[in-house]
C-alpha cells in the first residue's frame, strides 16, 4: 500500500462510454483496486456503478468524493 500521505493522483476511466478523470489520493486508489478485485469486477465497473448511486443522492456529491464516502461506509460495514 501507498503512503496514505501523499497528494491526490488523476486516473482518467471510461464510465458508461464517456471518459472522465477523477483524482483520488494513492490510498483511496488502492482501496477502489482491491475492492473491485473482491466482487470480481474491473474498478471502471465499480466506479460506474458508485456514480449511478450517488447521482440519486441529494444533493449529489462530486464523483472522488461519493468513490471515498462508498469505500469508507464498506469499510466499516
Amino acid at each position: 500500500m501507498t503512503a496514505p500521505y501523499h497528494p491526490p493522483v488523476k486516473r482518467s476511466l471510461a464510465l458508461h462510454g464517456h471518459k472522465t478523470s477523477i483524482s483520488l489520493e494513492p490510498v483511496f486508489w488502492d482501496l477502489l483496486k482491491a475492492a473491485a478485485a473482491r466482487e470480481g469486477i474491473a474498478m471502471a465497473q465499480l466506479v460506474a456503478r458508485i456514480d449511478g448511486e450517488r447521482i440519486t443522492a441529494d444533493p449529489a456529491p462530486g464523483l472522488a468524493g461519493a468513490v471515498r464516502i462508498w469505500l469508507v461506509a464498506n469499510a466499516l460495514g
